[in-house]
C-alpha cells in the first residue's frame, strides 16, 4: 500500500513509536515519517507508507507551521520544559515591545545552534547520545528561514508565537535565543505543529481514529497519494517507449509533452494510464531529464 498518513501525533510519543503503531496497525512493513516531532511536541506527523517512503526527503524541504508556548525567565539544558533547569530569572519587567522588538531579529534568514539534546551527529554520534553522557560539544551554527513570527498570546512569563519556517528550524533553539536576546533567558513550554507542507492539523487522525479505522477495514480511505506531495511541480506525461527509457535510468527530453524544459528543477512524469512513473531531474548541461526515482 502506498500512500502518506496525516497522524496527529500526540505529547508523550516519539515520532518512532508512531510509525511502529502505524507498521503494528496495517501491517504494512515499509513506513517512515517526515520531520521528527519531539516526545513533547504535539500536531502534524506525515507518515509515508510503502513507495512513498521514498518522498521522505521531499516531505523534509516543505515549509512548517508551528504554534509554540514559551515560558520567560527559564532556561533549561535541553532548550525545553523536558530538561534540566540550568538559570532562573524574573522576567516580571519584561514587556510586550521589548518582545517585540526582539523578534524583528528573527525574522528571515538566521542562523541557529542545533540544541544539545538533537539528533544532529558529531562525529557520527548523536549530539543527544552525548548530551545524556553529560557532555557538551561545540556545535556550528546552522543557516534557517523564517518566514512568519507573529505573537498569539502574551500572559507573563507565557508567550505564545506562531512560526512559519523552511526545514531544519529548531523552534527550542529559537525559545532559548529569544530568552538570551531579552535577556532574562527563555525555554520552550509547548509546541503544535499545525502544518507541514500540505498537510493540516485540521484534517489530522489521531492514533485513535487510525486504530478504529483498521477495526473497522477502511483506513485506507485516510491515506492521502503519494504524489499529493508534488502537486506543485510540473507533469509530464510520456510515451509507452519514453517510460521504458526511464525505467532502465536514460535521460530524455520532454519536448512534445509541452513542458518547459528547464524550468524547474524537477518534474513528476506519468504513464499515459495516470500512474506516476517518476521523479526526473533536470540536467542543465545535457538540456534533458534524468530520472532520480522510479516506481514501481
Amino acid at each position: 500500500m502506498d500512500g502518506i498518513l496525516n497522524i496527529n501525533k500526540p505529547a508523550g510519543k516519539t515520532s518512532f513509536a508512531v510509525v511502529a503503531m502505524v507498521k503494528r496497525l496495517t501491517g504494512e512493513k515499509h513506513v517512515g515519517h517526515a520531520g521528527t516531532l519531539d516526545p513533547m511536541a504535539t500536531g502534524v506527523l506525515p507518515v509515508c507508507l510503502g513507495q512513498a517512503t521514498r518522498l521522505v526527503e521531499y516531505l523534509m524541504d516543505t515549509t512548517k507551521t508551528y504554534r509554540a508556548e514559551i515560558e520567560l525567565g527559564v532556561s533549561t539544558d535541553s532548550y525545553d520544559r523536558e530538561g534540566a533547569v540550568t538559570q532562573k530569572c524574573d522576567a516580571s519587567a519584561v514587556t510586550l515591545a521589548q518582545i517585540e522588538t526582539a523578534l524583528n531579529s528573527f525574522r528571515g534568514v538566521i542562523t541557529q545552534i542545533p540544541p544539545m539534546y538533537s539528533a544532529v551527529k558529531h562525529q557520527g554520534k548523536p549530539l543527544y547520545e552525548l548530551a545524556r553522557a553529560g557532555i557538551d560539544v561545540e556545535r556550528k551554527a546552522r543557516t534557517a528561514k523564517i518566514y512568519s513570527l507573529e505573537i498569539r498570546d502574551w500572559q507573563n512569563p507565557f508567550l505564545t508565537i506562531e512560526v512559519n519556517c523552511g526545514k531544519g528550524t529548531y523552534i527550542r533553539s529559537l525559545a532559548n535565543d529569544l530568552g538570551q536576546a531579552l535577556g532574562c533567558g527563555a525555554t520552550l513550554s509547548a509546541l503544535e505543529r499545525s502544518r507541514c507542507g500540505i498537510f493540516d492539523i485540521n484534517e489530522a487522525v489521531t492514533p485513535e481514529n487510525l486504530e478504529e479505522a483498521c477495526r473497522g477495514g477502511y483506513w485506507e480511505s485516510l491515506l492521502y497519494p503519494m504524489d499529493s506531495i508534488l502537486s506543485l511541480w510540473e507533469t509530464a506525461i510520456v510515451s509507452a517507449e519514453k517510460a521504458q527509457s526511464i525505467r532502465n535510468g536514460a535521460l530524455v527530453s520532454l519536448a512534445e509533452n509541452n513542458h518547459e524544459t528547464g524550468k524547474n528543477d524537477f518534474c513528476r512524469a506519468y504513464t499515459w494510464d495516470g500512474s506516476l512513473l517518476g521523479i526526473l531531474h533536470f540536467d542543465s548541461e545535457k538540456k534533458l531529464w534524468q530520472p532520480e526515482k522510479v516506481f514501481n
